[in-house]
């Protein structure tokens, strides 16, 4: 009776470790969070200013949306290093259809997202079918893209000047046009829509249970017999096309595609993601944390271009912050064991 007991017990206590774990990163995050709004805030009066805080937000809308989307593999278990490039990818390809071909502007829009998903589905099959590390698959997805995205433009940046509407989707404000002492960018509209599909389906959805499942113990899913390259194949193109959307954003912020642009931003989507509470070990994570992390890497960034700080020097911080997400990560992995 009492080896039944600790039996019936012990997956309880460790699941409860778990959730006390991740609760307590999203806290310590978002305390982090209100800790670097007020010092920066001291430093400089410039900080606060509406401009400003808007400034934070259209930053934050981009990379929040590539954080979104690695969160999804990182559940897994997987890595995704090819978003950045993706991302420019998708937006060199959104340039194609509505510059180049002169189409409307939703074409653009889905072609963007079902670029997104395509190149998805492709780093997805490299990794559950042909059983190459996500590592080494989507840093070889991330150099084709590279590639592609500078032949396809011819290496030159793709204006979007003839397509009305485009800069509104990320610059526009629907919301301040009903409060106008609200001028909260499309962008952020739209990251807040994405976050709580995904949120959605994480936790609603037989997609989002098996995204944990696969994190958790891929074989014990695969043994109770779960096509589990399939499920994983999906997970890495809905990634893929919320990526699709971060490239529209940026594409609409800059109103242009830039096909040399990308790199370096799956780094700080990484690093947002493991700052948010979300495990590179798989099995664990939320979009809210993911969130959070994205706006403390752009508080971040933004507060220390407020106080003049160099660009090399606010590298240096990016970098050393990666490292302490990731050490971080492996302290709550020892505690929660």
């Amino acid at each position: 009776m009492t080896t039944t007991t600790t039996t019936t017990h012990a997956p309880k206590s460790a699941v409860s470790r778990i959730v006390a774990a991740g609760t307590h990163q999203r806290v310590l995050a978002f305390t982090s969070l209100i800790i670097l709004l007020i010092g920066f805030s001291l430093a400089s009066p410039n900080f606060m200013q509406t401009s400003n805080m808007i400034a934070i937000l259209q930053a934050t809308s981009v990379n929040g949306v590539l954080a979104v989307a690695v969160t999804l593999v990182i559940i897994t278990g997987g890595i995704d290093l090819s978003i950045g490039t993706m991302m420019t990818f998708c937006a060199v390809i959104t340039g194609v259809v509505l510059t180049y071909a002169g189409l409307p502007l939703l074409l653009g829009v889905i072609a963007a997202i079902a670029t997104g998903a395509g190149c998805g589905l492709a780093s997805g099959t490299f990794v559950a079918k042909m059983k190459i590390p996500p590592f080494i698959a989507t840093l070889g997805m991330m150099l084709i893209l590279k590639g592609l995205s500078l032949v396809i433009s011819g290496t030159r940046p793709i204006y979007f000047n003839d397509t009305p509407g485009f800069s509104e989707i990320s610059r526009g404000s629907l919301i301040g046009k009903v409060l106008p002492l609200l001028p909260i960018p499309n962008g952020v509209l739209i990251l807040f829509i994405v976050a709580g599909l995904a949120a959605y389906i994480l936790g609603r959805t037989v997609l989002g249970r098996y995204c944990y499942a696969l994190g958790s113990n891929e074989e014990a899913v695969r043994l109770s017999g779960v096509n589990t390259d399939r499920w994983k194949i999906a997970i890495y193109a809905m990634s893929g096309s919320i990526v699709g959307v971060a490239g529209l954003l940026i594409a609409s912020r800059l109103n242009s595609a830039q096909p040399a642009l990308g790199l370096g931003y799956e780094l700080e989507a990484i690093a947002a993601v493991v700052i948010g509470g979300t495990s590179l070990s798989g099995g664990r994570g939320t979009i809210l944390g993911s969130l959070i992390g994205a706006l403390i890497m752009a508080v971040l960034t933004n507060g220390l271009r407020v106080l003049s700080v160099a660009q090399e020097w606010q590298t240096v911080v990016t970098g050393a912050i990666i490292i302490l997400a990731v050490y971080a990560d492996m302290m709550r992995r020892k505690r929660s064991s």
